[in-house]
This record gives structure tokens, C-alpha cells and sequence, in this order.
């Protein structure tokens, strides 16, 4: 299958520039990788340009403007746009990949289910570490790394705790999920009317689950690791949006708008 990374970012160029290192030392390449940037200003471009030539599979910059936090607005863009997969990984600017992470999520992608996976969090002085150039190669015996359950890389363990959380309906990592395209179309993609942070990945399980689309949990596989940030709330809104029609399959203003909603 044609797998797509995407990448979603705003103005970090330092971190994205880890992300895209860790993609380039997968055992399995992507097919395509599309960066859905919110709006960043002109380091990130330049420095999505100075890794094209050199990247291992085609590198798309799916840039929309800065008109406040519109993620669930530019993943869309990037899916609607620029994606030519069947299927879609989606992770954040400040998650480095375990080398095997492509691999192990095709390995458990499956017909009628969406996946979401965990991490690892780096903290604050290994965060500035790396992003001033250090090297390290995150081993579960390196200090400043917290949920070291989430490294430990055990995938034939997988189908014993695939199911694991799946039971929380306010669980699910946006950061770390991957979905068939096709289900995606389904459900419109995601809510535009989410903007500001938090709610978008929670409502678009919520909108899969009500399809039949089932949810996988990613333990001990698909590693990825965190980087340090002052983390915002997330808006009471945007889960009330995610809420307030718990039966809903599709959203109103999506990959397309729709006036039956």
C-alpha cells in the first residue's frame, strides 16, 4: 500500500528539522511526506527546500496562511491537496521516529480500523540538547526521558495489547494516529469549525468509531518521542464541538462543505 506521512507544523523549524532527520533513517520509507503548515513564516519553507533535494521520497510543503491555530484546516489542506496515499500517518513537528516506526504501522494497518499510539516525553534539558545539535540515539537507558513504557519496541506483543484504552473515549493521541484515507473521506476529514488547540483528533475518532471504524492501540511499536514544550490547555469549546453530537458520523465543514449536516 502507499502509505503518506503527515507532518504537521508552525513555526519550529529547529524541531521539524529533527522530525525530518528521523524520517530520513526509516527502515521503511513513506511514500510521501506532506508538511500541513499553519501558517509558518519563511524558515520553515527554507528549510523544507533544503531537504528535497536529499530526501528519500517526495518532500510537500502544504502551506496554508496564519490566521490563528487551524490545524484540523491544515491537515485537510494537506490530504485534500497534496496526498496520493491509501493511507495516512499523521504525527506532529516535535515527534523524532523510532527507525521502525513506518514499518511497524504498516505492518498493523488494517481494513475497518484506525490506529493511535503513544510516546515517549524528552524532557526540557535532553529537548535543548538536541535541538542545539547533540546527538544521542534515545535508548531507554538515557536520562530525561519519561514514559519509558512507550520505547520499549516489543511488536510481537502487539496483538495481545492492541485493543488497550480503547475502552476511554477521551483517548487517543493526535500526534501519533494513522487512518485509511478512504475512512477519512467518509467522515469529511476534520472539523474546521475546531480551531484554537486541543479537540480535533478526539472528535475524529469519536466520528470513526460511530462508522464502525474500529480504534487500535500501538503498544510496543510505532515509537516516537517528544520534545519539550509549554504545553496550552485545551479549549472547553472545541470539546463541546467534539461532544455536544456524540452520534454525529461527519462534520459540516471538512474536506468538502456540506449542507445536509
Amino acid at each position: 500500500m502507499k502509505i503518506a506521512l503527515i507532518i504537521s507544523t508552525y513555526n519550529w523549524p529547529e524541531a521539524l528539522k529533527l522530525c525530518l532527520q528521523s524520517v530520513m533513517a526509516q527502515t521503511r520509507v513513506p511514500n510521501e511526506v506532506i508538511i500541513a503548515d499553519d501558517g509558518s513564516k519563511s524558515a520553515t519553507k527554507e528549510l523544507i527546500e533544503s531537504f528535497q533535494p536529499k530526501f528519500p521520497c517526495p518532500l510537500k510543503h502544504a502551506w496554508i496562511p496564519d490566521e490563528g491555530f487551524q490545524l484540523a484546516k491544515s491537515r485537510n489542506n494537506a490530504i485534500r491537496n497534496y496526498c496520493t496515499s491509501d493511507y495516512i500517518i499523521f504525527i506532529d513537528q516535535d515527534i523524532i521516529l523510532d527507525k521502525n516506526f513506518i514499518r511497524d504501522h504498516e505492518r498493523i494497518a488494517q481494513k475497518g480500523c484506525f490506529v493511535t499510539g503513544g510516546r515517549t516525553k524528552l524532557l526540557k534539558p535532553l529537548t535543548d540538547y538536541l535541538l542545539q545539535g547533540g546527538k544521542s540515539n534515545l535508548n531507554f537507558f538515557n536520562k530525561g526521558i519519561h514514559r519509558k513504557i512507550n520505547m520499549l519496541h516489543l511488536p510481537f506483543l502487539h496483538p495481545i495489547t492492541r485493543y488497550m484504552y480503547c475502552w476511554k473515549p477521551l483517548y487517543g493521541r493526535g500526534a501519533n494516529m494513522a487512518m485509511w484515507k478512504a475512512d477519512l473521506e467518509q467522515i469529511n476529514g476534520f472539523d474546521e469549525e475546531i480551531k484554537g488547540y486541543g479537540g480535533e483528533d478526539v472528535d475524529v475518532f469519536n466520528r470513526l468509531e460511530n462508522c464502525g471504524i474500529k480504534k487500535k492501540y500501538a503498544q510496543f511499536c510505532a515509537i516516537g518521542h517528544h520534545l519539550y514544550h509549554k504545553r496550552e490547555d485545551v479549549l472547553e469549546k472545541n470539546m463541546h464541538i467534539a461532544f455536544d453530537q456524540p452520534d454525529r458520523k461527519r462534520c459540516r465543514l471538512g474536506l468538502t462543505t456540506l449542507s445536509n449536516i
